[in-house]
């Protein structure tokens, strides 16, 4: 057999083994997408999420976080227009979908619009007293700089109280600086087990709503990104595994079963910031209280 002969018996399959590798789901190709993930229950849940909504798509993507701290909202959405980061998790608005890719499927099927009150310990008497939305705007709330939630509650007339950072709410709150701290329904009980060390407590009787869904944003400059992502949930909550992972999540179940949802005074209140393409009219993508 002549050296040409036996050069073409290797090259061929050895190039289309390389080609084939190229080819491949499991090739080394695949995007890494990296994230912010401070370790908290909220987070631990949308960095889940994501995980679920790419593995639609094989191995064209990999997942990498960076643990830092909490950050500010404009401080992440400048590292994703970096391309420090990949995708962030933030409650949505009008301008945040004028400077990003909103990939338009609530996180929590809306469950984060359902805010109760972390409170001091001894001042349930103060909302025992609250009847009506006028009765609610008296008691001062604490909130973030350039939170969505901030400017929903100031255009709703309620008395807000701003800090910088969102670990200073906590102090503030234990220190008399405001009466409420509005929290998801999802979030205050880990938000208070992780800091023993202040006398604070859910509030027991009161509930405020308003339409404010989480989204993954990507950059603009990442439409491919945001359409797979897109893609991938809506596999998901067509297929069950979105309202799997929703209501099998540790942290969904328990708040079904210590917020106590159906027992609260529910005042609701309009969200001035919700973009005109909010998918409002998808039953599929939110929750609903009826059905706990």
């Amino acid at each position: 057999m002549s050296r040409k002969t036996l050069f073409s018996r290797w090259l061929i399959p050895c190039a289309f083994g390389f080609f084939c590798h190229i080819l491949s789901p499991q090739s080394a190709w695949a995007r890494t997408l990296t994230v912010n993930s401070p370790f908290s229950d909220h987070h631990r849940y949308c960095y889940g999420l994501l995980q679920l909504a790419l593995k639609y798509h094989g191995d064209k993507y990999s997942l990498t976080s960076r643990n830092d701290a909490m950050q500010a909202q404009a401080r992440e959405v400048q590292d994703l227009n970096d391309g420090k980061i990949s995708v962030i998790w933030i409650a949505t608005s009008t301008d945040f979908e004028e400077q990003l890719i909103p990939v338009r499927v609530p996180l929590y099927k809306g469950l984060l619009g359902h805010r109760i009150f972390i409170i001091h310990k001894n001042e349930q008497y103060k909302f025992d007293q609250v009847k009506t939305l006028d009765d609610l705007r008296t008691i001062p709330m604490g909130q973030g700089r350039g939170w969505t939630d901030t400017a929903i509650l100031q255009s709703n007339a309620m008395k807000v109280i701003v800090a910088a950072k969102y670990e200073s709410l906590f102090y503030m709150l234990d220190g008399g600086r405001f009466a409420a701290f509005p929290r998801g329904v999802h979030e205050p009980w880990s938000e208070i087990a992780s800091r023993p060390n202040l006398e604070l407590t859910v509030e027991q009787k009161l509930m405020i709503v308003y339409k404010m869904p989480m989204y993954f944003f990507v950059a603009k400059v990442d439409r491919e990104l945001a359409k797979d992502l897109e893609t991938g949930l809506l596999m998901a909550i067509e297929d069950g595994a979105f309202d799997r992972y929703f209501f099998e999540s540790p942290m969904i179940r328990d708040v079904l079963e210590k917020a106590n949802m159906r027992g609260r005074k529910i005042f609701e209140l309009q969200n001035p910031l919700l973009p005109p393409q909010t998918p409002l009219d998808k039953k599929k993508l939110w929750f609903d209280p009826s059905r706990i």
